[in-house]
């Protein structure tokens, strides 16, 4: 039987992959689409709205600040799974200006790049110059490391961090934390930290007050989701101690291309959809890696997500959806999932 249903699973991928969808199709689609988190913040609480062609004009008010993640922009990709990620990633930044509050910066978790070449970050920075929020803040992925072990990541968006590009600042009384765990990454392996940045990361934490909401943000999750794909880091549980005294943690990673959550605690973990394209969820491929849907179907797996930190006791109040259910189609039609953990 497990035989039988791995055999189906790797047919429905095949199927997927020789769907025949054409590249102005598959944009027009990705157009109505696009992809990113917003967050929007009021007392360290964070609270999540999907949003797409029907988010309210009174979505996020209430909220002390408001931020965006968008992740794994994989700028210089052209193969099937999207021939055109530049405009992919462009219909995330329409998205962002078209909000009606607009947000205070942006964060970007990494993989801005498919090959690390100078062109393919020159377009990215093109792009962005386009976003309503001028702040932008990035933690590298794997991919902005492969020419030359992040040096020319570093010398162009790793101004005033430390190591690799660890960083940590405050922003109206929430603390962020921007963590590598990319660093020497082998192919297919798990994600490090490494002593010198756990060593940082505790001195950054200590003497600041357990009432300061802590926003950690990597690439690679910083929980173990599927260890044979590489999909978690190896020495997260080492980090992840300096955090339990803090009465609310936000944990926002990319890497894995699709929304996952979990709430361990106070801390609440959140990966985010890629702008470029889905990979397989976990176990469901021979591997990991870009995947190719029918145009119909990108809507459910490349998504917008809207955050909201607001007051809620000690509760994590998180609504989080791709654009559309099984049952929708590309009409605008929004399908939320609403779910509070605490």
């Amino acid at each position: 039987m497990p035989d039988k249903k791995q055999d189906l699973i790797d047919q429905q991928l095949q199927d997927l992959n020789n769907d025949g969808v054409d590249r102005r199709g598959f944009l027009k689609c990705m157009a109505w689409a696009g992809t990113g988190l917003v967050w929007t913040m009021s007392g360290g609480i964070p609270v999540s709205r999907a949003f797409a062609k029907g988010y309210g004009k009174d979505a996020g008010k209430g909220g002390d600040f408001s931020f965006v993640q968008i992740s794994d922009s994989h700028i210089g990709f052209n193969k099937p799974a999207n021939p055109d990620v530049t405009a992919t990633l462009q219909t995330a930044i329409n998205k962002i200006n078209a909000l009606p509050h607009q947000p205070d910066f942006i964060i970007h978790t990494g993989d801005l790049s498919q090959l690390s070449k100078p062109s393919e970050f020159d377009t990215l920075d093109q792009a962005l110059k386009g976003a309503s929020a001028k702040q932008i803040y990035f933690v590298p992925g794997e991919h902005d490391m492969l020419s030359d072990n992040g040096e020319q990541y570093l010398e162009r968006y790793g101004k005033g961090t430390k190591g690799t590009g660890w960083f940590s600042f405050d922003h109206k009384g929430v603390h962020f934390v921007g963590l590598v765990n990319v660093a020497n990454l082998k192919a297919g392996g798990m994600g490090s930290l490494g002593h010198e940045q756990l060593e940082w990361l505790e001195a950054d934490l200590k003497g600041r007050s357990a009432s300061t909401p802590i926003v950690l943000f990597a690439h690679i999750p910083l929980w173990t989701i599927y260890p044979d794909w590489g999909w978690g880091t190896d020495d997260s549980e080492q980090a992840l101690s300096y955090v339990k005294r803090f009465g609310s943690v936000t944990v926002l990673n990319g890497h894995i291309h699709q929304v996952m959550q979990k709430v361990e605690g106070k801390v609440s973990f959140h990966t985010a959809m890629s702008t470029a394209f889905p990979q397989p969820a976990p176990g469901k491929a021979p591997s990991a890696g870009p995947m190719k849907v029918p145009a119909d179907q990108l809507q459910r797996v490349l998504g917008v997500t809207d955050v909201n930190y607001v007051v809620s006791g000690r509760s994590l109040a998180i609504v989080d959806s791709p654009l559309a259910d099984s049952g929708s189609s590309a009409s605008g039609e929004n399908a939320g999932v609403d779910s509070t953990l605490g």
